[in-house]
């Protein structure tokens, strides 16, 4: 594969609905899927919350290299989770109320110290809809951060230990979605209560250990790995989604099964696996990743990986910004005879 010196041009629309449409058609029983909700998720959330707690009470008096290390082989797997846990959220999987499922990302958000749940939600959704137009998907690098960063170990390594920093400047272009709105307003006053409270009761160490968790679990870690897994060009110049099937998919709770998350995002995590195994002919025949620790090294050290392998369209598809990137869920409900699903 050649090295990338800019991104890679496409005159077509994203993939995911047009496949969505031939998936259903093809198998129709993949419709019973559609609208689900998932509630366990919410225990999952008050697991991980109690856990990255409980440890930042216990290095609060530790030395850093405890704390580092604490954050960078625990921490991260949790706060990891509990992003996911986020993700199920923005797009209303856990709870059939619209409400109920932002006050869960809202909890969620509690151990990783910044307020980012409700934002995520906002420019996730348009991340679905928008895939690769460069103004609207805040998944997409800047111009300026691909050219910075270059193809080389140490910019990348830089650029993964930074990775949320990187992701909130993003934000910036993409001026056609909202920003603020009531509960992302709620979600900063809530986590600037919660922030307060660790340092009040814990001390500032175990806010700055709950502050690494969340870097290291979106940055430089082989978890890391999953920005470079779900879109970047590793495998085929033109393939632009992969999944990743390996054993992180049990504490990261399935997030690996992208393309299937891309062409069904109206279904949960735990029954991911089931789209798959019900249209093996749709997935057995893409490229996927199957270990993180080995797709961590191989972006750092090779060269012909950078920030420019990725996919840009200008094509919107005729999708408004208004778009809340369920296309299963309408076609679905779009069908003469469609299958009881709930929004």
């Amino acid at each position: 594969m050649a090295t990338f010196t800019d991104f890679v041009r496409s005159n077509t629309t994203e993939p995911h609905r047009i496949r969505t449409r031939q998936i259903l058609k093809s198998h129709p029983e993949i419709k019973k899927l559609i609208g689900q909700k998932n509630p366990t998720t919410f225990w999952v959330i008050l697991g991980c919350v109690t856990l990255m707690t409980g440890m930042a009470y216990l290095v609060r008096d530790q030395s850093w290299w405890v704390v580092v290390a604490a954050a960078w082989f625990i921490g991260a797997f949790p706060a990891h989770t509990l992003f996911v846990c986020i993700h199920e959220a923005a797009h209303n999987l856990i709870f059939r109320k619209p409400s109920a499922n932002m006050w869960a990302a809202i909890f969620a958000n509690l151990p990783t110290v910044f307020p980012t749940a409700l934002s995520f939600k906002n420019f996730h959704i348009k991340h679905h809809a928008f895939q690769g137009v460069h103004e609207l998907d805040a998944d997409l690098p800047d111009w300026y951060e691909a050219k910075l960063i270059n193809n080389y170990a140490i910019g990348k390594a830089i650029w993964l230990l930074l990775f949320p920093i990187f992701q909130g400047i993003r934000t910036i272009r993409c001026r056609e979605l909202a920003v603020i709105d009531k509960w992302v307003a709620a979600n900063m006053i809530v986590q600037v209560a919660f922030d307060v409270l660790i340092v009040v009761l814990f001390g500032w160490k175990a806010l700055i250990f709950l502050g690494l968790c969340l870097f290291f679990s979106v940055g430089f870690h082989p978890l890391g790995a999953r920005w470079i897994q779900e879109h970047y060009l590793t495998l085929d110049k033109e393939q632009e989604t992969y999944s990743y099937y390996g054993r992180l998919n049990g504490p990261n709770l399935n997030v690996g099964f992208h393309n299937e998350h891309h062409d069904f995002p109206s279904i949960p995590w735990n029954k991911l696996p089931e789209i798959k195994k019900s249209a093996p002919e749709y997935y057995d025949t893409l490229k996927y990743h199957t270990s993180f620790v080995r797709l961590f090294f191989r972006f750092l050290f090779d060269q012909e990986i950078s920030l420019y392998s990725r996919i840009v369209r200008k094509e919107r598809g005729r999708v408004t910004i208004a778009d809340q990137s369920k296309p299963d869920l309408e076609i679905v409900q779009t069908q003469e005879y469609p299958a009881k699903v709930t929004a």
